[in-house]
C-alpha cells in the first residue's frame, strides 16, 4: 500500500473502517481515489501494526493520537505523519506522505513564471519587513515558502523556523517544532527564535493576534519574517491582519508582499489532446469567450499513464501584491479588501483567475480544471 502510494504520488493514504468492510483510499492531486476494498476482518491487523510503526499506544482505541513513521521505501527515505481518531466502526487512519525525493524546493518547479520570481528575488533580499503567503489548506504554501527560504540560504545567514508540522528537513536551518500542548505555540516559538540573533524567520501560520503582532514586530526591528496566513486572495490578507487587532500602521510599515496561491492539476501529456472550445462550452463553464476566441486549448480523456484521471503532477497559480506607497496609504485608512481589490486590478496585477487562464491557453491544464480551483 505504501508503495503504491509512493509510485502515484500520493499526499494522503486513507483508512476507513465502515460497517461491513474497510476502504482504503489515495489522495492523488488533490483529489481522493478509491484503490482498495478489504474485508473487515483485516482492520484490527493493519490499524495495530501502523500504530506500532507509529510508536503510538495500540490499546488505546477510544482516543485521537498522532505519531510520526520514517521508512524507507524503494530507496527512498519518506516520511509519514500518522493520524488516528476513533469512530463508530473502528479506528480511522490517515498518513500524510512526506517524499523527500519527490519535492522540488524551488520556485520555476512550482509553476512560478519568469516575471514574478524576479519580483519574488528582490522581495526576499530584502534586510527586514514581512512576506505573507496565503491561500486555503493542501495549497502549497509551506512549499513555496521553503523554495524561497532555499534561495536565500547562506552560511552568512542565520535562519530559523517554527512549524507545525515540520514538513522537510531543511539544511542549514534551525526548525522548531510547535506544541501547543506542553505550551509551545507559535508565538512562544517566535519569541524563543528572536533570542538566537536570528536574520531570517519563517512562522508555519499566523493564526492569532500574538503571533502576528510579535512576527510584525520582528519585521520592524531588522529581521526578514516569512508567514502563510488563511485567506482566499492576497488583499484578504490584509483585512485579516486588521480584523485580528493588528494596527493597521503596523501592517503598512511592515508588509512587504503577499501571495495567494492555489495548486492546479496539469494536464497529461500522454492522452492531452488539442481543441477549440465552443462558445456554448466556454459559457457554460463560465469562462469569456472573448479571451478564448480562435485559441486551441486541452482536454484529456484518461490513459494508463495518469491512471484514467486525465491529470498527472500540480503547479501552483498565483497573484502577487507588493507594497507601494498608494496601497499603503489604503491600509492606513482601514480600506476593506474588495477596495484594495480594485485599486490592484487598476495596478495591473493579474490575479488567481488570469494567471490560471494563462495556464490554460499555454495548453498546461484544461479549462474544467481552472473553473473548479479558481471558482469563488
Amino acid at each position: 500500500l505504501m508503495f503504491r502510494a509512493i509510485k502515484d504520488k500520493a499526499s494522503d493514504i486513507h483508512i476507513e473502517p465502515y460497517e461491513k468492510d474497510m476502504a482504503v483510499r489515495l489522495r492523488i492531486d488533490g483529489v481522493l481515489y478509491d484503490v482498495a476494498r478489504p474485508p473487515k476482518g483485516l482492520h484490527a491487523g493493519i490499524s495495530s501494526r501502523i500504530k506500532l510503526m507509529g510508536e503510538l499506544d495500540i490499546a488505546e482505541k477510544r482516543l485521537p493520537q498522532d505519531g510520526r513513521i520514517k521508512i524507507k521505501i524503494a530507496g527512498k527515505d519518506v516520511d509519514l505523519r500518522l493520524s488516528v481518531i476513533p469512530t463508530a466502526h473502528g479506528e480511522r487512519l490517515v498518513l500524510r506522505v512526506l517524499d523527500k525525493s519527490s519535492v522540488r524546493l524551488d520556485l520555476p518547479d512550482l509553476g512560478f513564471d519568469s516575471d514574478s520570481i524576479k519580483v519574488i528575488n528582490q522581495l526576499i533580499h530584502k534586510q527586514h519587513g514581512i512576506i505573507l503567503v496565503t491561500g486555503p489548506t493542501g495549497s502549497g504554501k509551506t512549499t513555496t515558502l521553503y523554495a524561497a527560504i532555499s534561495r536565500i540560504n547562506t552560511v552568512d545567514r542565520n535562519i530559523i523556523t517554527v512549524e507545525d508540522p515540520i514538513e522537510y528537513d531543511l539544511k542549514g536551518i534551525g526548525q522548531i517544532q510547535a506544541n501547543p500542548k506542553i505550551g509551545l505555540t507559535f508565538a512562544t516559538g517566535l519569541r524563543a527564535i528572536l533570542r538566537q540573533d536570528p536574520d531570517v524567520i519563517m512562522v508555519g501560520e499566523i493564526r492569532d493576534k500574538e503571533t502576528a503582532e510579535i512576527a510584525i514586530q520582528a519585521s520592524l526591528t531588522g529581521h526578514l519574517v516569512f508567514a502563510t496566513i488563511h485567506t482566499n486572495d492576497a488583499p484578504g490578507a490584509v483585512t485579516r491582519l486588521v480584523d485580528m487587532g493588528v494596527e493597521p500602521f503596523l501592517v503598512s510599515s511592515s508588509l512587504l508582499a503577499v501571495l495567494a496561491q492555489r495548486l492546479m492539476r496539469k494536464a497529461c501529456k500522454k492522452c492531452g489532446e488539442l481543441y477549440e472550445p465552443t462558445p456554448v462550452e466556454l459559457e457554460n463553464l463560465g469562462l469569456d469567450k472573448n479571451v478564448f476566441s480562435g485559441k486551441q486549448i486541452i482536454r484529456t480523456k484518461g490513459c494508463h499513464d495518469c491512471s484514467g484521471t486525465g491529470y498527472k503532477g500540480r503547479m501552483v497559480i498565483h497573484e502577487l501584491m507588493p507594497l507601494d506607497d498608494e496601497l499603503r496609504a489604503l491600509i492606513m485608512e482601514r480600506t476593506d479588501a474588495t477596495i484594495l481589490k480594485k485599486a490592484l486590478v487598476k495596478k495591473g496585477m493579474v490575479s488567481l483567475r488570469q494567471n490560471g487562464i494563462q495556464k490554460v491557453i499555454e495548453g498546461i491544464t484544461t479549462a474544467i480544471e481552472l473553473v473548479a480551483v479558481t471558482q469563488e
